[in-house]
């Protein structure tokens, strides 16, 4: 006959003997699976090597997580939180007496987008991560159409006129050489002239 070991008290709020309140949230895990995805691609979204990253036990990640797969959806959703719906939410809030395309393109080209291109490819390989880039590529480009459109530009051209932005913006992150920052700041102004007119 097999002895049954007593359950452990407060099993729900204590994990290999530190309260839950001192173990990483998911928000965490989340966090350093973008940094992780930027710096060594998306083969290094696994718990052993992330929770080796953070300096604690894959069981914090499986405190949170149900598996490997569940993890890649969240850091997905969490992508498009910061890539997407944070930076929309800035230009909303921030938006006063700028133009507001003016403002995401400055604010947008200013700095390297370095998960893009490890989104990106992972994409390839992924029909979830293909899913989630196709999402938030019509989030984007709807969001700089409805731009255009409230500052005047007719939708027939505000839809193209938004394609090429994105387009040029795509190249801007997927480039593998950055371009020496006097040049970048005379492209970055072409775009704003050409956006506006």
């Amino acid at each position: 006959m097999v002895k049954m070991r007593a359950p452990l008290a407060n099993v729900n709020t204590v994990v290999y003997g530190a309260p839950m309140s001192d173990q990483l949230s998911a928000k965490d895990w989340l966090d350093q699976g973008l940094k992780t995805l930027a710096e060594s691609g998306f083969t290094a979204l696994k718990a052993e090597p992330l929770a080796k990253a953070m300096g604690v036990s894959r069981g914090s990640f499986y405190w949170h997580f149900a598996d490997v797969d569940a993890f890649h959806a969240a850091v997905l959703a969490h992508w498009r939180e910061v890539a997407a719906e944070q930076i929309i939410a800035g230009i909303e809030a921030a938006v006063g007496n700028e133009d507001p395309v003016e403002l995401l393109l400055r604010r947008t080209f200013g700095r390297k987008p370095a998960l893009e291109s490890a989104i990106r490819s992972w994409a390839t390989l992924s029909p979830v991560a293909r899913t989630a880039v196709q999402a938030i590529d019509r989030r984007r480009l709807s969001y700089v159409e409805s731009l255009l459109e409230a500052s005047g530009i007719p939708s027939d051209i505000a839809r193209p006129r938004a394609q090429i932005l994105y387009w040029a913006f795509l190249g801007f992150a997927l480039s593998e050489k950055p371009l020496p920052r006097d040049r970048q700041a005379a492209v970055l102004e072409e775009l704003i002239r050409v956006a506006s007119r």
